[in-house]
């Protein structure tokens, strides 16, 4: 037996050698592909909006995999020190999260999968899993999760125009971040047919597998597993970074909960039932917190008093390098009191010569002259107005299946 500090060397060994195994190698880059799939999707989305090529997917999908190493390096390493090990419960975790996937989008999540299964197991006796670990899986991802939000997931915000319940039209951005996670976990075998068996320190397991077996004839071994982790939001009443911080935080103290109930979930049956329902439900608490926090606040992109505010900015625009940023309000254009987003645009048509604008930094607190210069033929100044109510098109917060589309419908036949 040894302490536990002396396995991170093998962990980090193991993480290492993942990307060598010809199993575990094309899954992984199958998950990128997939993410990949998702990024291209939202840099379209984000053209759209600009008018102009944005050219971000392949640095988002650069940053989504280097978050992804770092995210499971971290959740490895809470995996093994918990004493997760992987079994059965995968097997039953996907098929319920892909079916509730169904019903909405972002049920999508093995927050509610997880606390399905864990209560059918509880209630019905099926299927047969060990319901800590499972919860503690659920604690874990959501551990690594709340880590990758808070460090990326303001980046590639998207602007959008959204329609509240009072069918108002705000400015404000729609948050999607996905990551792939290679994660180094512990599976059992018996003594005699697994190579490479590790032992653990005398304390550990926090949380006890459920193998059958004489518990001194197992062998513990390392595992490479890859799995994808999504985070999807909207920022309103606060910026994309300040948004994001709140999220975390908020999903952090739920993934810290959920983790210390996965631990004394066995040692009653009550505790147990516990996990389980606070597992959707904490995580529906999170959710509803978030949204309730940005439609009920003050919105941050509305149209200001006088002058014009900006929603976003392209990098590296001229609008850009004149000092703009998302949140700042123009008010004089070459020294002339700007009315509004068409009184800005009907300036732009009109201008083969740098615009000098007198503008309120949002993040400096402070007023500042800029000087945008013209960008040249066929391309964008760079700037996108908040909207001031006469918008057309606008982005619906729908997350609503194929089945739970197909529910509804039925149900309205159903009521008449």
């Amino acid at each position: 037996m040894f302490p536990f500090l002396q396995i991170i060397p093998l962990i980090l060994v193991a993480f290492l050698q993942a990307f060598q195994d010809p199993q575990f190698l094309p899954l992984y880059l199958v998950v990128v592909a997939v993410i990949a799939v998702q990024y291209n999707r939202m840099e379209k989305i984000r053209e759209s909006f600009f008018g102009v090529r944005t050219r971000r997917a392949g640095a988002d999908i650069l940053a989504a995999a280097g978050f992804g190493l770092i995210g499971g390096l971290a959740g490895s390493l809470v995996l093994i020190f918990v004493g997760l090990t992987i079994s059965g419960e995968l097997y039953y975790l996907w098929p319920v999260a892909i079916l509730l996937m169904l019903v909405d989008m972002r049920f999508l999540c093995f927050a509610y999968a997880g606390g399905i299964l864990a209560l059918s197991n509880l209630l019905l006796g099926f299927p047969r899993i060990n319901v800590p670990q499972i919860i503690a899986l659920v604690a874990i991802l959501h551990m690594v999760e709340s880590f990758l939000i808070l460090a990326g997931g303001h980046l590639g915000a998207v602007p959008a125009y959204v329609k509240t319940p009072e069918n108002r039209v705000i400015g404000g951005f729609t948050l999607q971040k996905f990551w792939p996670i290679p994660i180094i976990a512990l599976a059992v075998g018996m003594a005699g047919t697994v190579e490479g068996g590790i032992d653990m320190p005398a304390w550990w397991p926090l949380i006890k597998p459920d193998v059958p077996g004489n518990p001194e004839s197992l062998v513990y071994f390392m595992l490479p597993l890859v799995a994808g982790l999504g985070y999807g939001d909207i920022a309103i009443a606060r910026s994309p970074v300040e948004k994001s911080r709140l999220s975390s935080f908020y999903l952090g103290v739920y993934s810290v909960l959920l983790l210390i109930l996965a631990v004394l979930a066995g040692q009653s049956r009550t505790l147990a039932l516990t996990a389980a329902v606070f597992s959707p439900l904490g995580h529906e608490a999170v959710v509803y917190i978030g949204r309730r926090l940005e439609f009920k606040g003050e919105p941050l992109y509305v149209p200001p008093d006088r002058g014009m505010k900006i929603l976003d900015v392209i990098p590296y625009s001229p609008a850009w390098r004149a000092g703009l940023r998302s949140g700042d309000v123009i008010y004089t254009v070459n020294g002339r009191r700007l009315a509004g987003r068409y009184d800005f645009y009907e300036r732009l048509q009109d201008s083969s010569l740098p615009l000098m604008v007198d503008f309120f930094s949002r993040s400096a607190g402070t007023y500042k002259i800029g000087k945008i210069r013209p960008p040249g033929w066929g391309k964008s100044w760079g700037v996108i107005p908040v909207p001031e109510g006469e918008e057309a098109g606008y982005f619906e917060l729908q997350t609503t299946g194929l089945l739970g589309r197909w529910l509804k419908t039925a149900w309205k036949r159903i009521t008449g």
